[in-house]
């Protein structure tokens, strides 16, 4: 039976992690490992997570506040080895088939670099189902650099992209799913999309990151990132030359410097603008990928 080693990042987490922890424990068709990382919870989270460690159901650790995407970061370069790892949420439930629907399409992979993910069912703080954001990826590399579709909770990854993403830690991530996808399609690794949800991915009050959000909202948060000129897209970029220039495909290495380097000249500036290569398929999404080359912004 193949080994999974989940990677459970919480805080302040009480209120729901008993469902997914139950979940989690009701997984079938694969052998399950879990190992928490609290990320500085004031509330009983520590005291359930001690619990279920004495029960001998989970290992957890402390530390400092490090936010989700450095929490979950520690996690992964924490983890002890294994064939496949999953990023969790502390306040999801999975449907018994989602790890061992990952590890059968992993599996295809062999000893490559790869990684999963899938489509998501949204459901209500009482886990009562809503209207979904259905995706339907291009699955390139000019996409990831453009547009953030993959949800981090739904990854599953081999042990070879595992090596992959810990030989360089960046010093600028937004969310660790945005890195772990990006750098996946920058090094040419084998990407499995499962259309089939497989995940009670819940939308409340508390998440850090969330679906369930009117076009409004979207599109506002969107002005405010681009009023910030926080350049998340070039930043990454330069980020992923840092770490993984030498073993991309002179295309994706092309792209990348393109992306990371359009401030360096208005010609450069010119040919990300016109450039067809990080087309993505909202096109919503695409739009607002011009916008923000064209106010330097991107």
């Amino acid at each position: 039976m193949n080994r999974v080693q989940i990677l459970m990042s919480t805080y302040n987490g009480e209120k729901y992690i008993g469902e997914q922890l139950r979940s989690l424990y009701s997984q079938e068709g694969v052998e399950v490992s879990l190992l928490v990382r609290d990320d500085g919870s004031s509330d009983g989270t520590c005291a359930l997570l001690d619990k279920e460690q004495t029960a001998g159901r989970l290992t957890w650790y402390t530390g400092e506040n490090l936010k989700p995407a450095f929490s979950f970061w520690n996690l992964l370069q924490q983890a002890p080895a294994s064939p496949y790892y999953a990023f969790c949420d502390q306040d999801d439930v999975w449907d018994n088939d989602k790890l061992v629907s990952a590890v059968r399409m992993l599996s295809a992979a062999g000893d490559a670099p790869a990684l999963y993910f899938c489509q998501t069912r949204l459901v209500d703080a009482a886990l009562n189902e809503i209207k979904s954001v259905k995706i339907s990826p291009l699955l390139t590399f000019g996409e990831a650099l453009s547009y953030n579709f993959v949800t981090g909770c739904t990854m599953v990854m081999n042990t070879a992209m595992r090596d992959v993403l810990l030989r360089y830690t960046p010093t600028f991530i937004r969310m660790h799913d945005i890195w772990v996808y990006d750098v996946a399609q920058a090094i040419g690794a084998r990407i499995f999309f499962d259309p089939q949800p497989h995940i009670s991915y819940r939308q409340h009050g508390g998440n850090a990151v969330g679906q369930a959000n009117s076009l409004a909202s979207v599109w506002k948060a969107r002005i405010a990132r681009l009023r910030r000129n926080e350049r998340i897209r070039s930043r990454l970029a330069g980020e992923l030359l840092k770490g993984y220039a030498d073993v991309m495909s002179p295309d994706n290495l092309a792209l990348t410097k393109m992306v990371a380097g359009y401030r360096e000249s208005i010609g450069a500036w010119m040919r990300l603008l016109f450039t067809d290569n990080i087309k993505c398929a909202p096109l919503s999404i695409r739009l607002t990928s011009k916008l923000a080359v064209l106010a330097r912004r991107f």
